[in-house]
């Protein structure tokens, strides 16, 4: 029973982030076909409202993946280096997946939300350009997927 609760956490971990990716990168290709008019880094631009919901839906997606798999995979922490380089090699590894994934989630959900506000329909003003800024958060996802999904296996090994 347990590799099986084990196997749909991971599942659904993954189809969070694989969902968030894709409205990511949906909320790009929105965002591309809004009206704009770009002079070196500025622009200035019609703001799209498809993208702007899609970018909350992937950044969304993406807090609820963290989430789930940070409460259901434990915390792993220690007081000191000494204490780490003593640790079994799967605990180190399931520490070093949990700090990658929350630098992941930090970059990812900070370009997400940067990507999405320059949608918001009150900032229908010129500013610096946000080029890439949807795609690059939802190929994050992707990668935070595969990272939450090595986190969870080793943590749950770990406590074995």
């Amino acid at each position: 029973m347990a590799k099986t609760g084990g196997v749909l956490v991971c599942f659904v971990v993954v189809a969070l982030d694989v969902a968030a990716g894709f409205c990511g990168i949906e909320a790009e290709m929105a965002q591309n076909k809004a009206e704009q008019l770009t002079v070196w880094i500025f622009e200035c631009k019609e703001p799209s409202h498809e993208a702007f919901l899609l970018g909350v839906a992937a950044a969304a997606l993406m807090a609820v993946a963290h989430v789930t798999v940070n409460l259901l995979g434990g915390c792993y922490c220690f007081s000191s280096q000494d204490d780490f380089r003593k640790a079994s090699p799967n605990t180190q590894l399931t520490t070093a997946c949990f700090v990658l994934s929350w630098i992941i989630l930090a970059v990812g959900f900070g370009m997400l939300i940067i990507g999405t506000l320059a949608n918001d329909k009150s900032r229908a003003s010129c500013g610096f350009s946000h080029h890439h800024m949807l795609s690059i958060g939802g190929i994050l996802c992707f990668v935070h997927a595969l990272v939450s999904v090595a986190y969870y296996v080793s943590a749950t090994a770990a406590e074995n």
